[in-house]
């Protein structure tokens, strides 16, 4: 079996390690001075993140697709655990699909998304849905995205 891996630049290691501790419900199983890495079952993931002058902070948004309703609360619940705030978006139309989701940034600014496809759609994402997410995400100081697409919107 595949396992996706991410590496993620970060400014403060000790906030983002416990930032993602809670986030996946697990400690690092390798922590150095300037590195920290998860290897994740569920989901199946190599997690790393480092800091220092070797990285740059941040990348796009990240997300973890859920294939059930439990699963999404599960992982609704760890956003929670994660200890900052959440936009619980909820239904949705984005990349021509209908979703549930919520939103959450780490402390550098790098937005992840949790969700549960529900189906296809004919268009890329509902504008007034669009737009009312770009306002609600203000609220999670995230400069990482777009400002023109649901995916991630781009925060000023």
């Amino acid at each position: 079996m595949k396992r996706m891996h991410l590496h993620v630049g970060v400014s403060d290691l000790d906030t983002s390690i416990a930032f993602y501790t809670g986030l996946f419900g697990a400690e690092p199983t390798v922590t150095k001075s300037d590195y920290a890495k998860w290897m994740l079952d569920d989901p199946r993931v190599n997690f790393a993140i480092s800091s220092g002058d070797h990285t740059e902070k941040g990348i796009e948004h990240i997300g973890i697709q859920a294939e059930t309703l439990d699963e999404l609360g599960e992982i609704y619940g760890r956003l929670k655990a994660a200890g900052r705030p959440v936009l619980e978006e909820g239904a949705t139309t984005c990349c021509y699909a209908q979703s549930d989701k919520n939103w959450i940034t780490d402390p550098d600014g790098v937005v992840w998304e949790a969700f549960l496809t529900n189906g296809e759609a004919t268009v890329y994402g509902d504008k007034l849905q669009v737009a009312n997410a770009h306002a609600s995400l203000n609220a999670l100081e995230s400069a990482n995205a777009s400002a023109t697409t649901c995916c991630a919107p781009k925060i000023a």
